[in-house]
């Protein structure tokens, strides 16, 4: 049992970018879901597919890679809010990351999404993590 989820899923996502693997299996959740779906949206990551099975399912995500270079496209995936200290934002107080050139995705009241979004629908929320 792991005591923070999104860590270990931030964790498994960013060490299998570093080690070039085209595919990475993640145990499914809800939040997790999410995450997952913006990453796709934002073109951090090239696809993703939920695996349902009996006891919770999985989440298959192709890492994305810089054509000419083989560089991963996620360069930084850093946790923000845990549990020992969490970090939440008001809708005036979202953060930027590297100037608008990262994403910050925020747990708020309407689901999850990013800063800009949130900042967009004026709600706040737990910043969960970084990523460019």
């Amino acid at each position: 049992m792991f005591t923070d989820p999104i860590a270990d899923y931030l964790t498994r996502v960013r060490n299998a970018s570093r080690a070039g693997h085209r595919v990475v299996e993640i145990p499914a959740s809800n939040l997790k879901k999410e995450v997952t779906k913006i990453l796709f949206d934002q073109g951090y990551i090239l696809s993703y597919k939920f695996e349902e099975d009996e006891v919770q399912g999985t989440i298959k995500i192709a890492l994305k890679y810089d054509k000419q270079t083989k560089e991963p496209v996620i360069k930084k995936i850093q946790r923000i809010s845990k549990p020992g200290l969490r970090k939440y934002a008001s809708s005036d107080e979202m953060p930027r990351v590297l100037n608008g050139l990262g994403i910050a995705i925020v747990s708020t009241s309407h689901g999850v999404m990013t800063s800009k979004r949130a900042k967009q629908e004026n709600v706040g929320g737990e910043v969960l993590c970084y990523v460019y």
